[in-house]
């Protein structure tokens, strides 16, 4: 029985953790829009059709950089990669490159896409803006933590 009510308290708590980490993470993404959309100076129009070019862009980014590469480097724990022979250390190479091919491949498709709904010049800054507010946020985190 206390077993039982062990694992059902592991589970609630872990639960409550995966939720705490998903409201702060769309709090976050909520946070983010707002900063974007303010200092871009975005119209209503330039925002309809730039959100979903950019969310579609950081989604197809998050699988490439967390679920492909990640994937490959956690596949081995470090005692493990001194056991790999050269061939198959050459073939997680081959595959990270692809992988890198492939994020700059969809970079280039992205900039594409948003020249066709935004002017160059707010292309250009949105990447200052997105430096900017990942700066205030990891100040932010720091500061918090200090």
């Amino acid at each position: 029985m206390k077993t039982k009510i062990a694992l059902l308290l592991l589970f609630i708590s872990s639960f409550s953790f995966s939720q705490g980490f998903k409201e702060k993470k769309e709090k976050i993404k909520a946070l983010k829009v707002a900063f974007i959309t303010e200092e871009l100076n975005l119209t209503t129009e330039e925002a309809q059709k730039f959100w979903p070019v950019y969310n579609s862009y950081d989604d197809k980014q998050f699988e490439i950089r967390h679920n492909k590469m990640k994937a490959i480097v956690n596949q081995y724990e470090s005692s493990e990669i001194e056991k790999l022979s050269e061939k198959e250390a050459l073939q997680l190479v081959k595959k990270m490159e692809a992988n890198e091919d492939e994020m700059h491949n969809l970079k280039k498709k992205y900039i594409k896409d948003l020249l066709n709904v935004l002017p160059a010049k707010k292309v250009v800054k949105l990447k200052k803006v997105e430096d900017e507010f990942n700066r205030k946020l990891f100040k932010q985190y720091r500061d918090r933590r200090d």
